[in-house]
């Protein structure tokens, strides 16, 4: 056992840990096994790249001896941890809440060993858009660079008009950034985001009047829409364009859509909803009879027709549920709401 260290040893003499790490790379690379380098920050990439580029021939006796040694290292390792907070929170998985996730990845970004710019990309629209009005237009022209398309365009027109043609110039010096500088800029973003103020209930206020009034009677729907008119106009229209009831179903759903949503009615519940008598309910009814087979479609008349005449609460009871199965659809992201007209 001395005598096999003893040797181990001597092959290794003039050989530094950075070298060794070199040698086991290059083996590495031979298999086509390498992987995980680009998780190396990029000061340890080049120190290993330097150190491999002034190696030229290894003997085998020193070869075995790294190889040895490293394998002992391995087998002398009790338990080992991702080293970066992406691997940390892939690891946790599902055992971690989606919460405290947001909250870890977002100290991590802020104190600087993680990007920002993760963060900033995943901000909602509304608060991009204040950033855009409020911060230099050199750094929003940055913003708007590293922004998924779809949410650079939505912070750019959410601008006023003189202030997007500022930050359009602005983009034009955007080439030279370094990524140092980049990722300072995105620090001040996400810190200067993190500092706007936010509503303690996050639901719009018309919006959750709306979807109150989903559920209300029509008469209380039109009553309460009709004081809103008198007070405030503008909650008022984003009340109605919150609302969504059996009569919108023409505008809101797509003709393909019309089968899911029938498969998930009870048929009797469906049936009732069909027989309204109001002039927009019964074009509602046409539309979702006019979208599903036509044997289909018989036979759901015939059995509206076979009811007989119903109470209004039945049918309105039967509307309401058609409509919650609607938005649990929607909020199941299994079909999507097209947005209301003007008319609504």
């Amino acid at each position: 056992m001395m005598t096999t260290m003893g040797a181990r040893m001597t092959t290794q003499i003039g050989l530094s840990q950075r070298q060794k790490a070199a040698v086991i790379v290059r083996l590495l690379l031979d298999d086509d096994q390498v992987a995980g380098l680009d998780r190396l920050d990029s000061d340890a990439q080049t120190l290993l790249a330097q150190e491999m580029a002034g190696m030229e021939l290894i003997d085998r006796q020193t070869r075995d001896a790294v190889i040895t040694e490293f394998c002992d290292r391995l087998e002398s390792v009790g338990v080992t941890f991702p080293g970066d907070m992406d691997g940390t929170l892939a690891m946790l998985g599902a055992r971690i809440s989606d919460t405290s996730s947001d909250r870890v990845r977002q100290a991590d970004a802020i104190s600087g060993r993680g990007d920002p710019w993760g963060r900033i990309c995943a901000l909602p629209d509304e608060t991009l858009i204040k950033l855009a009005n409020v911060e230099s237009v050199e750094l929003v022209a940055l913003m708007l660079s590293k922004l998924p398309v779809e949410a650079a365009s939505a912070t750019f027109i959410g601008m006023p008009r003189d202030r997007a043609r500022a930050v359009a110039q602005a983009m034009a010096m955007t080439s030279g950034v370094t990524p140092d500088a980049l990722k300072r800029v995105g620090l001040v973003l996400l810190q200067a985001a993190n500092a706007l103020p936010r509503p303690a209930i996050p639901t719009p206020a018309a919006d959750r009047m709306g979807a109150i009034l989903n559920f209300a009677t029509a008469d209380l729907r039109d009553d309460v829409l009709q004081v809103l008119d008198e007070r405030d106009t503008g909650f008022a229209d984003g009340v109605r364009k919150a609302i969504f009831i059996f009569a919108h179903i023409p505008t809101r759903i797509e003709p393909r859509e019309v089968p899911r949503v029938v498969r998930d009615v009870d048929q009797s519940i469906l049936i009732r909803a069909l027989a309204a008598s109001d002039p927009e309910d019964q074009a509602a009814a046409d539309f979702i009879l006019a979208n599903l087979s036509q044997r289909m479609s018989d036979g759901l008349r015939e059995e509206r027709e076979a009811l007989g005449k119903l109470r209004p609460k039945d049918i309105e009871d039967a509307k309401t549920e058609v409509v919650a199965t609607i938005r649990r659809l929607q909020e199941d992201g299994q079909i999507t709401l097209l947005l209301p007209t003007d008319d609504e």
